[in-house]
């Protein structure tokens, strides 16, 4: 893996033959990460160490809202399994519309948002495991 920093908070990440452009921010210990759609929060609470990873354990995920939004579809409900990469939430920011994709394959556990709430950066949207 290869990465360059483009200017701030954008970067470049090559892996495998294909590149990327990943965006990032926030504060250091609460990264966030913009990359082909997806956004990514590293949540330091949850406990990620590598003998609980090589152990084949599964961490609780939680999914938060990236900005002040308002949730225009809520697309998975508990007990639902999705896949990486699937479309669990749309909220809306400034007259866009942002799919909030799962970031692994879990299953859904809460659903904490509903449609035409408006939610704050941070707020917990759905959890999965």
């Amino acid at each position: 893996m290869i990465v360059t920093r483009l200017a701030d908070a954008m970067y470049s990440v090559e892996h495998d033959g294909r590149r990327h452009i990943v965006y990032v921010a926030g504060p250091p210990g609460d990264r966030w990460a913009f990359c082909e759609g997806q956004v990514f929060r590293a949540n330091l609470d949850v406990d990620q160490t590598p003998a609980r990873r090589r152990s084949g354990a599964h961490a609780a995920q939680v999914i938060t809202a990236p900005m002040p939004a308002t949730i225009i579809r809520v697309l998975v409900e508990p007990g639902a399994r999705v896949r990486k990469g699937d479309t669990i939430v749309v909220v809306e920011a400034m007259k866009m519309e942002l799919p909030i994709r799962a970031s692994a394959d879990a299953v859904v556990t809460a659903v904490t948002c509903r449609v035409g709430d408006l939610v704050q950066p941070d707020q917990t949207l759905i959890e999965l495991e």
